[in-house]
Order: structure tokens, then C-alpha cells, then sequence
């Protein structure tokens, strides 16, 4: 696939401000409504963008024509990051991006994407569902107009990649490094400067030296950007993301004057690609990882527990500036917090322990 094909579409715009109404849902023909869905990826992206555009597709067809359906990536209607507030405006009927980037507007959005030594999927779709997660997000969402729904997962992600080894801690100081939400606030707290890039920018700005380092999502996807051609080493675990949840992000009240049927599609649509797209990220990971490995001659790292030390240190200071935000904030974060400790505990005896395990007896190693 030409890298330049499906980058070249991507940019970032400055922020609008956000209007919260529209009116009832424009019908152009009996029976039929527009639907304008805006994203933050790239056209024909692998991973995120073909995610996204599999998703509009199907509300299409499970509608059968009655959403008709026009997609546009980043770039080709508004910035990537000018997608949350077309369609708060109403100028767009959804978007579909992470939910970390709207974190300007308000910092509790970062938790229904990814936060630090936050939520793996299985443990993300939990708390959704059954934690009071979509509540939370509801609540939230509701004050600038917008109704989300969870519409894909990278599950956990890698650390990054760097042109130099990163040994200790310090290593990170004045390190110009691409990472978004909450994650980048946690750089900053040790010393590096955080930078947010959308997709369709982080090679060149890499390559140019704009960047020092970046993290994008895992092997599959940082393949097809061809970050191995502006740095070779790669760390492993991703403190920052461990099950970003992605999103579709309709106008409320578009949304609310559809009929029941059709709202249930979008949701239904967006319930099968969050399964779709974590079941297609985990399997095409291992694949792409032993290929930049034994193909690119990606030097494969893992932080050292001095490191991630460090990280859990400056992460507790940006949830404890977080929560001062607000009461929203803070109950998201106490909410997050209780599911992470339930989830994780159990996690530990079942997923974590078993594969544990059945790696040492069948000697699968990285």
C-alpha cells in the first residue's frame, strides 16, 4: 500500500466552537436521511480508517438505504480534529475518532478512550456495559450535544518508537514525543514535551525530526506507516493505552429524531465493529510485529520496572489534577478506578494467569 495514498488526506485544524442543537433529521427523500459521518483517520488507513469506513458502510446496509450514509475522512471534509465540533454544530451528523482528543474540552473524555495504566479491552467493554461506564459517558457527552457509542478497540498498545534507548527515566527529559490525552500529561510530568499529531502526520514529522519519538498504535498498524524507516527502537508495554476504545459520536439530537429502529442499528452496528475491529488489530499484531522484526531490523525493547515506575508515579499526579476539574471528573475517575480494581484482580487469575502459563509450558516467548 503507498503510505502517501492514505496520508495524504489527513490534517489538523483548529478547534470551532461547539454548538449543541440541530434540528429534526434532514430527510431528502421518503423515508431516507442523511447521515454525514466525519473521522479522524485517514482514508483507507489499515486498521483504523478501514474500521472506520467498515462501520458507515454497515449502518448503511443494516438501514437498508434508509441512513444514507456519506463518509469523509480526515482531511477531505474538516480537520481530523475539528470532527467533534461539525458535528456538535450539526453541520455533520457523526464523527468517529478517539474520544482523548475532545480532553480541551473537558478531561474526563480521556477515560472513555484511554488512560494511563487505564483499562485493557475485555476490562473496557466491562465497565461500559456492566460498570456504569456508558452512564458516565452519557452524562458527559450530553453537554455538548453529542450521543457516543464504543465502535472498536486497539487493545494494549506499544510504548513507542525512539531513536535512542530509553534506560532510565531521565532518558525522557527534553524528548519532543508524539502522545496524545492523558498519556502525553504523564510525559510532561517527567520532563518531556508531549505533542498530539493526528495519524497522517507522524511520519513526516519523525522523519523531519519535528518529533523525537512517537507512539501510534501497535505492529500492524505502525507498519503501514513505515515508523521503522525513522526510528529503530521499539518499547514495549504502552503505559498510556492499554485498550483504547474507539468512538462514534452522533448529534443528540439528530440522533433522538430518528425512529427507534434506526437508532438501534447505529448502536448495533457499533457494538459489532468494537468486537470487529479488536478481534482484527489482535490477530494482524503478531503477524506485522515478526515482520518488522525480522524484515525491518526493529530493535524490540521493554521499559524496565524503573521506568514504569516512573510512569505510575507522574500518573497518579495527573489523575489527582484531573479530578479537581470537576464533579464529573471526579466521579468518572472514582468509577474507572473501582473497575480497575475489581477487573483487575480478577484479570490476574484468569486471562493474565493462564497465558502465564500455558506460554512457559508451551515455551511461546516474545
Amino acid at each position: 500500500m503507498n503510505r502517501r495514498s492514505f496520508l495524504k488526506n489527513a490534517s489538523i485544524g483548529a478547534t470551532a466552537a461547539a454548538a449543541t442543537t440541530l434540528a429534526a433529521p434532514a430527510v431528502r427523500a421518503q423515508n431516507v436521511t442523511d447521515m454525514v459521518i466525519v473521522s479522524t483517520w485517514p482514508r483507507d488507513f489499515p486498521g483504523l480508517g478501514s474500521s472506520a469506513q467498515r462501520l458507515a458502510a454497515r449502518i448503511g446496509e443494516l438501514s437498508e438505504g434508509r441512513l444514507a450514509v456519506q463518509y469523509f475522512a480526515a482531511g477531505e471534509r474538516v480537520g481530523a480534529f475539528d470532527s467533534f465540533d461539525e458535528v456538535a454544530s450539526g453541520n455533520a451528523q457523526a464523527y468517529i475518532g478517539a474520544e482523548y482528543y475532545w480532553k480541551g474540552k473537558h478531561p474526563a473524555f480521556a477515560y472513555f478512550a484511554s488512560v494511563p495504566f487505564g483499562l485493557t479491552y475485555p476490562e473496557m467493554d466491562a465497565w461500559m456495559k456492566f460498570g456504569g461506564g456508558q452512564d458516565l459517558w452519557d452524562e458527559l457527552s450530553d453537554g455538548f450535544g453529542i450521543q457516543a457509542f464504543s465502535a472498536g478497540n486497539t487493545g494494549v498498545q506499544m510504548g513507542g518508537w525512539f531513536n535512542k534507548e530509553i534506560e532510565t527515566a531521565d532518558d525522557l527529559k527534553g524528548l519532543k514525543m508524539r502522545m496524545p490525552g492523558l498519556g502525553g500529561d504523564v510525559l510532561a510530568k517527567l520532563g518531556a514535551s508531549p505533542v498530539s499529531l493526528p495519524g497522517g502526520q507522524i511520519y513526516e514529522n519523525l522523519v523531519s525530526g519535528a518529533i523525537d519519538a512517537t507512539e501510534w498504535v501497535g505492529p500492524w498498524n505502525d507498519y503501514f506507516l513505515k515508523l521503522y524507516e525513522a526510528a529503530q527502537y521499539y518499547y514495549y508495554p504502552g503505559m498510556h493505552e492499554p485498550g483504547l476504545q474507539l468512538a462514534l459520536g452522533t448529534n443528540k439530537s439528530w440522533y433522538s429524531g430518528l425512529s427507534k429502529i434506526d437508532q438501534q442499528i447505529i448502536k448495533a452496528a457499533c457494538m459489532e465493529e468494537n468486537a470487529m475491529q479488536a478481534a482484527e488489530t489482535n490477530q494482524n499484531n503478531g503477524t506485522y510485529l515478526d515482520k518488522l522484526i525480522n524484515e525491518h531490523g526493529v530493535k524490540l525493547r521493554k521499559f524496565s520496572n524503573e521506568i514504569y515506575d516512573a510512569f505510575g508515579e507522574a500518573s497518579e499526579a495527573v489523575f489527582a489534577e484531573t479530578v479537581e476539574h470537576s464533579d464529573l471528573a471526579r466521579r468518572t475517575h472514582e468509577s474507572f478506578a473501582k473497575a480497575r480494581s475489581d477487573l483487575g484482580r480478577w484479570m490476574l487469575l484468569a486471562d493474565t494467569g493462564y497465558t502465564e502459563q500455558r506460554n512457559r509450558v508451551l515455551g511461546i516467548t516474545v
